[in-house]
């Protein structure tokens, strides 16, 4: 498994050291990175795959046990379970990498699905399954253990690796066996973080601008392409992490996107030609979502918002319903 330059090895490498330097962290930072990660790693795992919870309310959610109108009970629970598990790990990442086991897979997969689909939570899948909108044809359900067995043996045998190589070919494999009905990739990137953590790496931060890039670089490579895109994205998520652990050990508030990055309600009118009613109506609809809310209450897009807005018109041209057009863009589980 040699990966070379696509991962930026010895730069990840060279990071981990400088913040070897600076262990033990003081408790206080490292109770703060903890909070801040467990938010952010909640939103974007769930958002990645079609929860329309911002991170505001995903925060509100999580920290505060309330409740935000309009939104699913399905929803909550996914923020709720995600946290939970994210908590597990972190527990869990102080053990050493070997003791990685197939019922801490389940576990953690258990707790994602807690309460949204109880039958099936901690259970590999024993029907066939596709990925919506994909041609990557996954594994027969008959043949799920035996490749799950094999991926715990592989797991171990990766030991003498660069522990990045062994967390995304971890998530690779499994999102590629596809061993569960539901919750597959939420359940990917917590493995590959418990194996960043567990060796002193920061966990990889996979924003909701990348989803598209990320989603295709591993259809890329599950269809017998190359698997650069892929290992590029999480190395960038790594070092993001990275930088957001030195923001704080400088004394800096922990923040993965620059507000001067974000667009407010208006200015994404201005740069779409839309106006604000349609935008606003857009956003009930579930056609649009905020990436965050300031304090104030400020919606704020994401710049790729406007390439959004431009398919929510090509599709209106083509006469589809909201309802549909909220279908073709709905987020496909990985």
């Amino acid at each position: 498994m040699v990966y070379g330059l696509s991962m930026n090895l010895d730069s990840l490498t060279q990071k981990k050291r400088r913040l070897d330097e600076s262990r033990p962290l003081p408790p206080e930072v490292l109770k703060n990175l903890e909070q801040w990660f467990l938010i952010e790693l909640t939103y974007t795992s769930n958002a990645l795959e079609g929860n329309t919870l911002t991170r505001l309310e995903t925060a509100v959610v999580v920290e505060k046990g309330l409740t935000v109108g309009g939104k699913s009970l399905a929803e909550h629970l996914e923020a709720t379970n995600h946290a939970a598990a994210l908590r597990k790990v972190l527990e869990i990442a102080r053990s050493p990498v070997a003791s990685l086991r197939e019922h801490i897979l389940l576990d953690l997969h258990a707790m994602i699905l807690r309460g949204i689909d109880d039958a099936n939570a901690g259970r590999y899948r024993s029907i066939p399954v596709r990925i919506s909108g994909s041609r990557v044809v996954l594994p027969n359900p008959a043949k799920v253990s035996a490749w799950m067995a094999e991926f715990f043996r592989d797991l171990l045998a990766m030991a003498g690796s660069h522990p990045v190589e062994i967390a995304a070919e971890a998530h690779y494999r499994l999102v590629t066996i596809h061993p569960f009905i539901d919750g597959n990739g939420r359940t990917a990137r917590l493995l590959m973080n418990l194996i960043l953590l567990q060796n002193g790496y920061p966990p990889a931060l996979i924003r909701t601008r990348d989803r598209i890039p990320y989603l295709k670089s591993l259809e890329k490579a599950q269809l017998g392409g190359s698997k650069e895109d892929y290992l590029k994205i999480i190395s960038r998520s790594v070092e993001r992490s990275f930088a957001i652990y030195f923001q704080a050990l400088g004394g800096e508030q922990p923040n993965a996107v620059a507000s001067s990055d974000l667009l407010r309600i208006g200015d994404l009118a201005k740069k779409t030609g839309e106006t604000l009613a349609t935008l606003r109506h857009w956003m009930k609809q579930g056609l649009l979502e905020p990436a965050d809310t300031t304090e104030a209450g400020y919606q704020l897009f994401e710049p790729e918002a406007a390439d959004r807005v431009q398919r929510i018109r090509e599709l209106q041209s083509d006469r589809l319903t909201l309802a549909e057009i909220r279908q073709e863009l709905s987020s496909k589980e990985i």
